[in-house]
């Protein structure tokens, strides 16, 4: 297949660029014109109305040259392999069998260390975050003692200060009432 393709790539290197050109402008198909170019004959095809179209024909390789010998229709025989050939292949191919199993079971074993290493650096982090979510919590619950020690030290203060003061003014009272009395 490939060979025809190349021949026919050079084939159409080779037709006279006016002819396709000539072909351009005068748009016209003649049903019985044959054009042969070589080992290449061009049918013109009115088969389409957006335009021309060509049946290009290559003959076949055997057919440029008479005293090559004509190909047999008959794929050539295969070659007979003895027993000991099967087994050698087979052999083989069991080897080739393993080799790739023993690949597969690599490449798992290296994704399954893979997926722990993963994991356990996920695991680190999580107990890493869990630890200095609890530091900071404590350290807040603390804080917040602290501050409630301090708030209820302060409110003690306050009420200490305003029982003082009672007893001053109530003090005071009796003394202005002794004196005016």
């Amino acid at each position: 297949m490939a060979s025809t393709m190349a021949a026919y790539k050079e084939k159409m290197k080779e037709m006279s660029m006016l002819s396709l050109i000539c072909s351009c402008f005068y748009p016209q198909v003649h049903p019985n014109n044959l054009y042969k170019y070589g080992d290449m004959e061009v049918k013109p095809i009115n088969k389409r109305l957006s335009g021309q179209s060509f049946e290009v024909i290559l003959k076949a390789p055997a057919d440029l040259s008479p005293d090559r010998p004509q190909p047999l229709a008959s794929p050539p025989k295969k070659k007979d392999m003895s027993l000991d050939d099967l087994q050698k292949r087979l052999e083989a191919a069991e080897e080739r069998r393993k080799s790739q199993e023993a690949q597969v079971l690599k490449n798992l074993a290296e994704k399954r260390e893979h997926e722990r290493e993963v994991l356990h650096k996920a695991l680190e982090e999580n107990n890493n975050f869990s630890r200095m979510a609890e530091e900071k919590l404590n350290y807040k619950m603390e804080i917040n003692e602290e501050n409630r020690k301090a708030h209820l030290s302060a409110l003690k203060q306050r009420l200490r200060e305003k029982e003082l003061h009672a007893a001053e003014v109530r003090r005071n009272k009796e003394l202005q009432a002794d004196l005016s009395g």
